[in-house]
């Protein structure tokens, strides 16, 4: 497991396994948000599989499967209100966290400056470089 902060309240993983989740629990998370589609990974670690032992565990799951062509404003925003109705701290995966970073930063264009964004998602490990001119048009309009 490569649990990386982006926020005090949010962070993103690789693909977690069933098994993780009471680490998870343990490291004090709420909320697990599972941002890969389950066509992406074998039906030992799809969506319901993890959800039941999610639950099992305590915590809250949501599936919002996401790929390049399905990343809308809406999903963005999907994303951004489950982080914010979370009862405690987040843990979003897919297969790198890559997706995971990018929505979230998506979501915060137009609230928090883009250089903090891409500082916070740099120190994560993840380098949206390309992604700063949508976040910089994002963040002009004042959100999404």
């Amino acid at each position: 497991m490569d649990i990386r902060q982006i926020t005090p309240r949010y962070a993103v993983s690789p693909q977690i396994d069933p098994e993780d989740i009471a680490a998870i629990k343990a490291a004090g998370f709420t909320t697990l948000i599972c941002n890969r589609p389950d066509e992406e990974v074998p039906p030992s670690h799809q969506a319901a599989v993890m959800a039941e032992a999610a639950q099992a565990a305590g915590l809250t799951f949501h599936a919002l499967p996401l790929t390049h062509q399905t990343m809308t404003p809406d999903r963005v925003a999907q994303q951004r209100s489950l982080i914010e109705e979370a009862s405690g701290p987040v843990l979003a995966y897919c297969a790198s966290g890559t997706r995971c970073s990018v929505v979230w930063s998506l979501g915060q264009a137009g609230h928090l400056p883009v250089d903090q964004i891409m500082q916070a998602t740099a120190q994560a490990g993840y380098d949206l470089a390309g992604l700063r001119p949508q976040l910089d048009a994002i963040a002009q309009r004042g959100g999404l």
